[in-house]
């Protein structure tokens, strides 16, 4: 039996394709970024990986900002 601890990780996309309705989506700068995957861990829709983002499938939450310590993501009006 695997022992290995199950971890809920959103699919990609799981609300569906974004429509025209997205007010802001994340910009990452990658002068600042690490690469340390919190954006990863918390993005709702999972969509981002490793500072780059499906825009099809990101909803513009803001999550992804709040979470980074580096201040490597700022939301950036549509």
């Amino acid at each position: 039996m695997d022992l290995e601890p199950l971890i809920s990780k959103a699919k990609i996309g799981s609300a569906g394709i974004t429509g025209s309705w997205r007010n802001y989506r994340p910009v990452f700068d990658v002068n600042l970024c690490t690469k340390c995957d919190m954006c990863t861990i918390y993005c709702p829709e999972g969509v981002i990986v490793q500072g780059e983002v499906n825009y099809e499938f990101c909803k513009g939450c803001g999550i992804c900002k709040e979470i980074c310590k580096q201040r490597a993501i700022k939301m950036v009006q549509e």
